[in-house]
C-alpha cells in the first residue's frame, strides 16, 4: 500500500476499519471481563474491576509508549528518506525497550501487588477479588506490552489487518473463556484473569505470523545509538503513553475519592462509566492509530495537502464518535449498568445522574484524544504532552480533588467534562495558530 500516493479517502478508511477494529476488540477484555463478574458477584465485582483498572492502564500505557513511539520514528524516516535500516534500527529498539519495561513491570507486580490495590482503592472485602483475578495476569505481563507494541509496527509496516485479526480472535477467545470459566466452572473472577491472559497470548501468536509473510519489511537490526534511539522513541511516544498512564491514575484517584464521599454503590457505577469510557477512549484510539501511519510519513515527505485531507476525515469521524456515545449515555443509562452488572436497587437509583453528568465528557473526548495523535505525527510532541498532561493529572487531578470538597459528593462527576471543555480550547487555539502559519492546513479541497 502507497501512503504517499495512493487515495487518501480509501487508505484512511482501511486503516480506519483495521485500527478501529483492533482499538474496540482490545476493549472488550475489559469490558467482557467487566460483565462476566459484575453478573457473577454483583456490585462487590464491579466495584473491584474498578480497582483492577488501572493496572490495565498501566500495562498497556508501556506498550503504546514503545509501539507508537517507535512506529512514528519507523514511518517518518521510511517517508523522509526511504532507508529501511534507519526504521528497522527504530523497530530493534523499540523491541529492546519493550522487553526491559517488561521484566520491570513483571517484577513490580509480583512485588507490590497488595500496596498497589490499595492505593488503587480496594477495601478490605474488595482486595481478596482483585488478587484474585490477577492470579494468572502476573504470569502473563509481557504478553501485554508486546501486543499493543507489534499492533502499531505492524500499521506501519503496511499489514492492519493481521493486527485487526489477531487481537480480534484474543476478543472473541477472551468472551467464551470468560462465560466458560467463569460460570461454567464456577471459578467467579479467577476465571476472568484466566481467560484474559490465554486470550492475550493468542493475540501474541497471530501477530508474529507477520514475521513469516514474505511482504513484511520489518527486521531486527543492531540499533546505532541504542540509548539515542531509545529516547527518541520514549519522546515521540510519551503522549499517548500519558493518556492511559494517566487514565490510570484518574482511575485511582475517583476510587479513592468516590471511597471517601460516596461508598461502594457508588464505585460500582464508576467500574461500569470506566468500561464506557474506555470502550470511548478506545474509538479515538482507532482514529488516531488510523490517521498516524498516514501522516506521519507524509509529513516527512512534505506533502501538506494529503495531510489537510485526512484531517478533515478525521475530525469528522470523531464527531460521528462523540454524538454516538453521548446520545446513548444520556438515553439508556441504567441499561448500561444492568448488562455490566446484577445491579441493586440502591445502585439503579443513583446511576442515571451520575452516568449523565460524567459522560457529558464524550462530546469532546474522542477529539482531543486524536489531537495528540495529530502533533505527534508531525512531530510537535511538545503540545501533544501537554493536552496528556492537562487532561490526563493537571486539571482533571485538581478538579476530582477539590469539587467534591466545595460541590459535595454530586460534583465529583462533573471533573471529566469540564476537563474536556477546558483542553479542546487549548487544541482549538493550537490548530488556529498552526493554520494561520500554513493557511492550507484546514481548508476545503
Amino acid at each position: 500500500m502507497d501512503l504517499l500516493n495512493e487515495n487518501v479517502k480509501q487508505i484512511y478508511l482501511k486503516y480506519l476499519t483495521a485500527a478501529f477494529g483492533s482499538a474496540l476488540i482490545t476493549s472488550i477484555y475489559s469490558m467482557a471481563d467487566m460483565i462476566m463478574v459484575g453478573q457473577y458477584h454483583g456490585p462487590s465485582g464491579s466495584a473491584a474491576m474498578a480497582v483492577i483498572a488501572p493496572v490495565w492502564n498501566i500495562l498497556y500505557s508501556f506498550g503504546l509508549l514503545t509501539g507508537i513511539g517507535g512506529s512514528i520514528l519507523f514511518s517518518a524516516s521510511r517517508g523522509k528518506c526511504n532507508d529501511s535500516n534507519r526504521g528497522n534500527e527504530y523497530f530493534s529498539a523499540a523491541v529492546i525497550l519493550t522487553a526491559l519495561l517488561s521484566v520491570i513491570l513483571w517484577i513490580s507486580l509480583i512485588l507490590f501487588e497488595d500496596q498497589l490495590l490499595l492505593l488503587f482503592g480496594a477495601d478490605d472485602t474488595l482486595l481478596p477479588l482483585a488478587k484474585s483475578y490477577l492470579i494468572p495476569v502476573r504470569f502473563t505481563v509481557p504478553v501485554f506490552l508486546f501486543t499493543q507494541m507489534l499492533s502499531a509496527f505492524l500499521r506501519n509496516d503496511s499489514n492492519p489487518g493481521l493486527a485487526t485479526k489477531a487481537v480480534m480472535l484474543g476478543g472473541v477467545m477472551n468472551v467464551f473463556g470468560d462465560y466458560l470459566l467463569v460460570f461454567i466452572f464456577d471459578l467467579g473472577i479467577l476465571g476472568a484473569g484466566i481467560a484474559t491472559a490465554f486470550s492475550a497470548s493468542i493475540s501474541l501468536m497471530v501477530m508474529l505470523t507477520h514475521f513469516f509473510s514474505s511482504r513484511h519489511t520489518l527486521r531486527l537490526k543492531r540499533p546505532y545509538q541504542l540509548f539515542l534511539k531509545t529516547g527518541e522513541i520514549i519522546t515521540a511516544g510519551f503522549s499517548t503513553f500519558f493518556i492511559d498512564i494517566a487514565m490510570g491514575l484518574l482511575t485511582m484517584l475517583f476510587n479513592r475519592q468516590i471511597m471517601r464521599y460516596s461508598g461502594t454503590d457508588a464505585l460500582a457505577v464508576y467500574g461500569v462509566i470506566v468500561n464506557i469510557s474506555t470502550f470511548v477512549q478506545c474509538c479515538a484510539y482507532g482514529v488516531g492509530q488510523a490517521a498516524q501511519p498516514i501522516l506521519s510519513i507524509n509529513f516527512g515527505a512534505q506533502k501538506q495537502e494529503r495531510i489537510n485531507k485526512l484531517l478533515r476525515y478525521s475530525f469528522i469521524t470523531v464527531a460521528a464518535v462523540s454524538g454516538i456515545w453521548v446520545t446513548l449515555t444520556m438515553l439508556i443509562p441504567n441499561s448500561f449498568v444492568s448488562l455490566y452488572m446484577a445491579p441493586t436497587q440502591s445502585v439503579l437509583k443513583i446511576a442515571p445522574p451520575i452516568i449523565r453528568c460524567y459522560c457529558l465528557s464524550f462530546l469532546l473526548l474522542p477529539f482531543n484524544v486524536f489531537s495528540t495523535y495529530y502533533f505527534q505525527s508531525v512531530m510537535k510532541p511538545g503540545i501533544s504532552f501537554f493536552i496528556s498532561l492537562s487532561r490526563g493529572i493537571l486539571i482533571s487531578g485538581t478538579l476530582i480533588m477539590l469539587l467534591p470538597v466545595f460541590g459535595g459528593s454530586d460534583a465529583l462527576w462533573a471533573a471529566m467534562p469540564v476537563t474536556e471543555f477546558a483542553v479542546a480550547f487549548f487544541i482549538i487555539r493550537c490548530m488556529r495558530k498552526q493554520h494561520r502559519n500554513q493557511p492550507a492546513i484546514l481548508n476545503k479541497e
